[in-house]
């Protein structure tokens, strides 16, 4: 499970670039009820907050890279966010931007994984991280698609210390791979990853691709709600088990989430 203490290598934030941020907090706010804080003036909507319960658990900004496609962004924590650079290019990966102080609020740097899954990390400083997780209207875990399960696990292993252990999926569905930070015991995983065929990963144009999942109350409702907002499901909704009830959705520009109903503990 996901917590708010943010253990070096859990996953602390995450943000959504938007070609049309006012269009993108509509369509969050209808499908998760998160209320948007905008950080600019009146009208201009650049970027800003969602709160859910008055609680932050996500940023919203411009889509503004040439030729990048709307996408979740997410951010884990790091003790350095320099050394974890370092340890990024020896392990063949590429840094898309270096490490930089957000003023007193931490220092931060975003990165892609030798199959080109972007990913961030986060060196808190005043902030460390989003205030509400693992409930509903929340993120829940993090998932990654890749065309190599091994390479995946080689490169996180030694960049961020992650541990995993794999399942068999039901139906012969192929091995999913669960991930837990360093030195933490297996109730503090926090998400997976899951190899697929290259054709697959059409969305990131055959990349490597992370994406969040959201806990909901009701997987159907929401899923209905997505498509009364413009967006669309690519897979679901339907039980997992043990996991709960689920879909892999789009939003109107495309971003990929999951929504899930968690089973009763």
């Amino acid at each position: 499970m996901i917590t708010t203490d943010f253990a070096p290598g859990s996953p602390c934030w995450l943000d959504l670039g938007a070609p049309d941020v006012p269009a993108a907090a509509a369509f969050y706010g209808g499908v998760l009820g998160w209320e948007y804080e905008s950080m600019g003036e009146g009208e201009d909507m650049e970027g800003g907050m969602f709160r859910k319960d008055g609680k932050i658990v996500a940023g919203l900004g411009k889509l503004t890279e040439e030729g990048a496609r709307s996408a979740w962004m997410i951010y884990y924590n790091v003790a350095d966010a320099d050394a974890t650079t370092r340890a990024v290019e020896s392990a063949g990966g590429t840094v898309r931007v270096p490490p930089r102080d957000l003023d007193e609020w931490g220092r931060m740097a975003q990165y892609s994984d030798p199959l080109g899954g972007q990913f961030a990390v986060w060196q808190p400083g005043t902030n460390t991280g989003v205030e509400l997780v693992d409930e509903a209207g929340s993120m829940s875990w993090t998932e990654l698609y890749t065309s190599d399960a091994a390479a995946a696990k080689e490169f996180y292993g030694g960049v961020l210390g992650w541990w995993f252990s794999d399942m068999e999926l039901p139906g012969g569905g192929g091995t999913y791979s669960l991930v837990t930070p360093a030195g933490l015991p297996a109730e503090r995983m926090h998400g997976g990853l899951m190899e697929l065929p290259q054709e697959n990963l059409a969305l990131a144009d055959g990349r490597a691709y992370w994406h969040p999942v959201f806990n909901v109350t009701d997987c159907d409702a929401a899923v209905a709600k997505v498509i009364e907002s413009g967006g669309s499901v690519q897979m679901g909704p339907e039980d997992a088990e043990g996991v709960g009830r689920l879909a892999v959705c789009l939003d109107p520009s495309n971003a990929d989430f999951v929504v899930l109903t968690p089973s009763p503990s």
